[in-house]
């Protein structure tokens, strides 16, 4: 059995797939404890211990914020406990088997490119991860791209293309060090910080409900965060140019974004006629659980 673990700012998720058929044997979640990297550390240990249940664990593929630098501590999550500490030697001090570590993002880009969302895609896609954070997977020639630094796909960390305050509202300063990350406007919690900024406190599912019932100041603001997301989406196009975008996390339950986003995206590419998909994922909240557990795949 291969186990993957979704690592969240509020859950984790362990799956434990057949190592032939890939066959979903078990899940199971507990809540994510996020005040002391200790109890974090243990809250992990819990869920793998409890797939271990159902069979022998073959491999341990771990999709989590942020990623490993060189020294092998963590670095860039927005679960800040984690940061620069020893996460996968902690987790290889408790097992016997092979443990791999990606961003939650790449996990989605592999789960959606191997049989989901991208699956008629030849070589390439993109996943974009808009939920606490944001942060995105790069597939290129098949395998994902992480990069020399292990940064490959910290979208979130670049800043909101064709930023302008009259537009888009004051300048923010992210938890990273920079200002007007992309994560502070098109992640959930961006989402709901503009529009609270705005108008008044609110968070997303409030938001989404004053849409539908047509409140003009929901209607607007849904429209400003499709053409910020239409925005990065462009840059996305314009620099590695995929076969396909895939959304994932929270936001991309919204159904509305999609027409929107992809009517906008030829406003913000070099060439304004391309065909570039922006799609909703196929698993849901499965995906990124799947994809971990498909990281020893990769070598």
């Amino acid at each position: 059995m291969i186990l993957g673990l979704d690592i969240g700012g509020t859950k984790i998720e362990g799956v434990g797939l057949d190592s032939v058929t890939y066959e979903t044997l078990v899940t199971y979640r507990n809540v994510t404890y996020t005040k002391t990297y200790k109890g974090f550390l243990l809250s992990v240990i819990s869920v793998i211990d409890e797939v271990a249940k159902y069979g022998n664990i073959e491999s341990i593929g771990i999709g989590c914020c942020g990623s490993v630098d060189k020294a092998g501590l963590m670095q860039g999550a927005n679960l800040l406990i984690l940061n620069g500490q020893d996460f996968i030697g902690d987790i290889k001090n408790k097992s016997n088997v092979p443990v791999a570590i990606a961003n939650d993002a790449d996990c989605l880009a592999l789960s959606e490119f191997k049989d989901g969302a991208a699956k008629e895609a030849q070589n390439s896609c993109v996943a974009i991860i808009l939920g606490t954070g944001c942060g995105s997977g790069l597939i290129i020639h098949n395998k994902l791209v992480t990069g020399l630094n292990n940064l490959g796909g910290e979208l979130g960390h670049s800043p909101l293309p064709n930023y302008l305050a009259e537009v888009d509202g004051p300048e923010v300063f992210c938890y990273c060090g920079s200002k007007n990350c992309t994560e502070t406007f098109v992640s959930g919690t961006g989402f709901a910080r503009t529009f609270s900024a705005q108008y008044h406190q609110a968070n997303s599912k409030e938001i989404m409900h004053q849409y539908k019932q047509g409140n003009t100041q929901a209607v607007v603001h849904l429209d400003l965060y499709c053409d910020q997301l239409a925005r990065v989406c462009a840059n996305i196009v314009n620099f590695v140019d995929p076969e396909m975008i895939v959304l994932g996390g929270g936001m991309s339950n919204i159904d509305e974004i999609y027409p929107l986003v992809n009517e906008k995206l030829n406003q913000y590419t070099f060439t304004k006629k391309t065909v570039t998909e922006i799609v909703k994922n196929v698993y849901g909240d499965s995906s990124g659980v799947r994809g971990a557990a498909f990281l020893h795949l990769q070598g």
